[in-house]
């Protein structure tokens, strides 16, 4: 199915010079005096490398099926890591550079959803929360109380963001995965 560059949005999935591309980022751009253009940066999916592309506004772009399944994380094998089909028990190995930064919220057993391009995995999206054990957090020191006072903390993943005083180690939480912040205990 054939749009027009300027209904191009990240995470689509498109046919480029004979390439399937993932789109990772859209801007549409209209110079001084110049023709509007759509600048968009895309991942090919053979080769894995990522490439600045300039679209036309009004240019038409061919788009590829997606295709989302909802896995679970089950375990790091080296550095790539195993996600399972609950309903199947298929397996699906993804290398690090595919997983990114939503490393720091996977935990054994929790729900992500895998996007796939022709049986290839080219996207990992998180819920929009998880809940995480701390495995470092220092004692807090007592003092104002009137403003609210953060500490450092490291979770069992390996992530480093501020919590409440009263977060001991061994303690749940819920982090935001959009954000990177503390919400609330578990």
């Amino acid at each position: 199915m054939a749009i027009a560059a300027n209904d191009l949005r990240r995470g689509m999935a498109i046919d480029y010079n004979g390439d399937i591309c993932v789109v990772l980022d859209v801007q549409h751009r209209t110079p001084g005096n110049l023709r509007a253009f759509v600048q968009a940066t895309l991942r090919s999916i053979r080769t894995g490398k990522s490439s600045d592309v300039r679209f036309g506004s009004t240019e038409r772009v061919e788009t590829v099926p997606l295709i989302s399944r909802r896995m679970e994380f089950s375990y790091k094998d080296g550095e790539d890591y195993v996600f399972t089909d609950p309903e199947t028990f298929e397996t699906v190995t993804l290398p690090p550079e595919l997983v990114g930064e939503a490393k720091y919220y996977l935990v054994e057993n929790g729900s992500v959803t895998v996007t796939f391009v022709e049986d290839k995995a080219v996207m990992v999206e998180l819920p929009p929360s998880v809940v995480l054990t701390v495995s470092e957090a220092p004692e807090g020191v007592r003092g104002d109380s009137a403003n609210n006072v953060m500490k450092p903390a490291v979770l069992e993943t390996g992530l480093s963001l501020q919590v409440p005083l009263f977060i001991k180690a061994g303690e749940k939480i819920r982090v935001d995965t959009r954000t990177g912040k503390y919400i609330e205990r578990a």
